[in-house]
């Protein structure tokens, strides 16, 4: 089959007006409806030609800068990757993975903006976060159900939940059931004993109104291409899909994913990248033998089987079954779209979400500590074998090991446990004034309750964990939590927040001078409340918690109190506080359609981020004796797109020219002015205002009826406004700098050919430019290409089995290595900080990263009966 034969054409202005528009993934069935995805087909209004050539793109035709890739595109690639690593070819994305099949994460940035500040959204409900906003992009769908995948970049849709879209958004749509019966199975073999197997089964339409249906599953297991370790991955998913003719429908779905995942040792810094060296998690880690009467410290005590097969003594905190992430997620999804009338729709899209997760952990504990004994005296550190058999210091203290005495220092399994329940909704209704007006007012609910805990849990005799959610996770098993001599549990943290967004937008969308010119006016009021409880003491000014029973040492005057265990240290009572947010942000859309096959656009939107709920539990004592949780504003962004668009029966191109003024950039940096109230503290703080501008472009070219060729471009300049104060007269000398992790100019390219009609190659590279890793740009990782290479032959007229299919594909094809996520910081050498002609030095720390993955490869085989 070559590659004209594929091509979905497009009408020639069947329908007029509203119904049809350009090819979407939208946040929800309400904007599917007013951009006019219809439920069988979308068809691109006075355009001829193509809506896509290879799925690598889609003619587009809404008023903002949107990039949308199809399953045509998403089943060449890597089965299984992640939709968000397989966006990595949309102009203005970078995407860097964790590992070669995504089960590790990956970092996004989109125009310069990080994943926290991106909106995640899957049919529609909002997948970012509510803690922290972070995007999990290994939890998300199997990619062989999603039906297409978009990115705006720079904007949101007016009626999108979100609280942190300031870069743009990532949305994804599932694939509908088929109203034939059908079984579906792709099997994969690869690189690092990769194994993955994916089946899905389709009811075909049943009962007496045509209702469809499939359920599927997959699973997934692979060795870590470096250090010891695996990772494994279980999906679920099932929809229930019913037409209601008229394009009004009913959707009912599910998804529910398990990762057991072994964390990469992501400890590289430039030194050792370019020595060459890779540290990694240790092989294992064996534990002092408890004795009565002597002292075990397991922090120096232990045997360590090093990554590269040595032996080592030390703390077991590297053990590679230690650092791991396991998550459990899963959500309900429900979509409704109803005609009322014949100009009045209806859309109803509610949500249940469900997480529980952690990233591993591992704490030395005291055996005297007095969280865990309260005694509140004698915490001296015990060392010999004759203070630990001393009278005083038998009858003190808590046998953490069993051994029969008080006098070691004892590794605890420790994760932070995140639990999330979510509750969503999303309705508009839309009124089609005329065939050429259309007016849509929208209500967006999110709801979520966030538990965090990190109750702590033993080791098994063999250095295993016994739960991966520690103590969280007891089912009626209480033995596996570590309570102290009045039954308190051991806990690193203990807070529990709600993030509650109220969300009331309006649009309005015209069509004027035949149908050439649309226009469009949104507006959306979003009402943010966070409700913070803390049942920890909170070291002043910092994020950091003593969670105890023990007895307050001293209350100060202005109402801290300290600990005999801590000194003076001060902590602040458990508390509660509500804090809210609220803003109303325009977005305003214009599109010009001229020749047929040309159009211009722009497009005004404001966007906003509130501050992270994680970040708001850093309370300071202020000087009239209450608390200050957050002198940080919220950010906020005025985004402006200018751009082109030609699409013709063998081309379609686009190209944008963007500006961002951004206020009020959010940094974390540690503090080490002495006379701050926050000195030796990592506090949030505003960087100002930001500027950015830059060209995002896209062309796609269908050069014979059997090869095509598409190609990216995208340009980013940034350039923070002033410095970052740091106390009353230090500063980060960020004025003038650029935006860390975002490389100055990306390339990317691709060429499909269809040698038969059965068998088709493709070979895709991408070009990152030099990222700076500190908000100084005082340190830079080099530039790097990747190219992947994939080859499909289909099997039906071999074996005479449908849709049967041979896939290869290789990524990293030349072996590149690169440093990939970076966890940049403020500053990583030593710089000066007095803006004036003092000098008062600020230590740097040099930043860490992950490394690209290697040459990896996979064969894939699959058939549909």
């Amino acid at each position: 089959m070559n590659i004209r034969t594929r091509v979905l054409w497009a009408t020639t202005a069947l329908v007029s007006g509203l119904v049809v528009a350009g090819a979407a993934s939208a946040q929800s069935s309400g904007t599917d409806a007013a951009e006019g995805v219809v439920i069988d087909e979308v068809v691109v209004t006075g355009q001829r030609g193509p809506r896509s050539i290879s799925g690598a793109t889609v003619a587009q035709t809404v008023e903002k800068t949107r990039s949308t890739i199809t399953q045509e595109y998403i089943s060449r690639q890597q089965p299984g990757q992640s939709i968000i690593a397989t966006l990595n070819n949309v102009p203005g994305l970078n995407v860097t993975n964790n590992d070669p099949f995504g089960n590790s994460g990956s970092n996004i940035r989109l125009r310069g903006f990080d994943g926290n500040r991106v909106s995640l959204t899957f049919d529609g409900i909002p997948l970012n976060d509510t803690g922290n906003y972070a995007v999990f992009s290994n939890q998300q769908l199997d990619s062989e159900l999603v039906e297409r995948a978009s990115v705006n970049q720079g904007s949101t849709d007016s009626d999108s939940p979100t609280a942190s879209a300031n870069g743009g958004t990532i949305a994804y749509t599932t694939a509908r059931p088929l109203r034939e019966r059908s079984a579906q199975i792709v099997s994969s073999i690869g690189s690092f004993n990769y194994g993955r197997v994916f089946g899905r089964f389709d009811t075909g339409e049943f009962g007496p109104w045509g209702t469809t249906a499939y359920l599927t599953a997959s699973y997934t297991d692979y060795d870590k291409f470096k250090g010891p370790g695996s990772l494994e991955k279980k999906q679920y998913n099932g929809r229930l899909f019913q037409d209601l003719g008229d394009g009004d429908f009913a959707s009912l779905a599910f998804n529910w994913n398990e990762n057991r995942n072994n964390f990469y040792n992501n400890f590289n810094t430039l030194p050792t990248f370019n020595a060459g060296l890779s540290p990694e998690n240790d092989i294992a880690c064996f534990r002092p033998t408890p004795g009565a009467g002597t002292v075990q410290n397991e922090a120096t005590g232990s045997t360590i089987i090093t990554y590269f097969g040595g032996i080592a003594s030390g703390s077991c905190t590297n053990d590679h079954r230690t650092r791991i992430n396991p998550s459990n997620t899963g959500n309900i999804r429900g979509q409704f779209r109803y005609s009322l009338r014949d100009n009045l729709i209806l859309t109803v899209d509610p949500s249940f979400q469900y997480v529980m997760a952690n990233g591993g952990g591992y704490t030395l504990v005291s055996e005297r500590d007095d969280r865990l004994d309260q005694n509140g005296t004698n915490n001296a550190t015990v060392t010999t074998a004759a203070q630990c058999t001393a009278a005083a210091i038998l009858n003190t203290g808590f046998d953490l090991n069993g051994d029969g005495d008080s006098c070691d220092n004892v590794g605890l399994y420790t994760p932070s446990n995140t639990n999330t329940r979510r509750y969503g909704v999303i309705s508009s209704l839309l009124w089609d004034i005329n065939d050429d007006h259309r007016v849509r007012v929208s209500y967006a609910n999110d709801y979520g309750r966030h538990r965090q805990t990190g109750e702590a849990t033993r080791y098994n005799a063999d250095g295993s964990v016994p739960e991966v959610f520690a103590g969280e996770n007891t089912w009626g098993n209480a033995d596996l939590r570590v309570a102290g001599r009045d039954g308190y549990y051991f806990r690193s943290r203990d807070r529990f927040s709600i993030a509650l967004l109220n969300q009331i937008s309006a649009e309005y969308r015209g069509q004027f001078l035949d149908d050439s010119l649309t226009l469009r006016l949104g507006v959306r009021a979003p009402f943010f409340t966070r409700e913070l409880n803390q049942f920890c003491f909170s070291q002043n000014g910092s994020s950091n918690v003593r969670c105890t029973t023990e007895a307050v040492a001293s209350t100060l005057a202005n109402g801290n109190v300290t600990f005999a265990s801590t000194g003076t240290t001060q902590f602040i009572r458990p508390y509660s506080q509500e804090i809210k947010y609220d803003d109303i942000l325009p977005d305003v859309g214009l599109s010009y359609r001229f020749f047929d096959n040309h159009s211009v656009y722009a497009n005004y939107a404001e966007g906003i981020s509130v501050p992270r709920t994680d970040n708001l539990y850093q309370p300071v004592r202020n000087a009239a004796g209450g608390l200050d949780f957050t002198t940080v504003q919220p950010e906020t962004t005025t985004s402006i797109d200018l751009g082109y668009r030609y699409t013709s029966s063998n081309l379609i191109a686009s190209a944008a020219f963007w500006w961002v003024d951004y206020d009020n950039r959010i940094v974390s940096s540690f503090d080490n002015d002495p006379t701050s109230p926050t000195f030796n503290l990592s506090v949030d703080r505003n960087l100002g205002a930001v500027e950015q501008n830059g060209f995002d472009g896209s062309v796609e070219w269908l050069v014979t009826d059997n090869i095509s060729l598409y190609a990216a471009a995208s340009y980013n300049d940034s350039e923070v406004q002033s410095n970052v104060p740091l106390s009353a007269t230090t500063f980060l000398p960020t004025a003038g700098k650029r935006i860390v992790e975002t490389p100055e100019w990306t390339f990317n390219l691709r060429g499909q050919w269809a040698i038969t009609d059965n068998w088709t190659v493709g070979l895709q590279g991408k070009y990152v430019d030099e990222r700076f890793t500190t908000d100084v740009n005082d340190e830079t990782v080099p530039s790097y290409t990747v190219v992947d290479f994939d080859s499909r032959y289909d099997l039906t007229d071999t074996f005479g089995i449908r849709n049967a299919f041979v896939q290869f594909n290789v990524t990293n094809l030349f072996d590149e290595e690169y440093p990939a996520s970076i966890s940049s910081g403020n500053n990583a050498t030593t710089i000066d900080v007095d803006p004036g002609a003092g000098v008062v030095l600020r230590t740097g720390q040099l930043r860490t990263f992950s490394l690209g993955a290697p040459r990896t490869m996979i064969l894939t085989l699959g058939t549909t009966f």
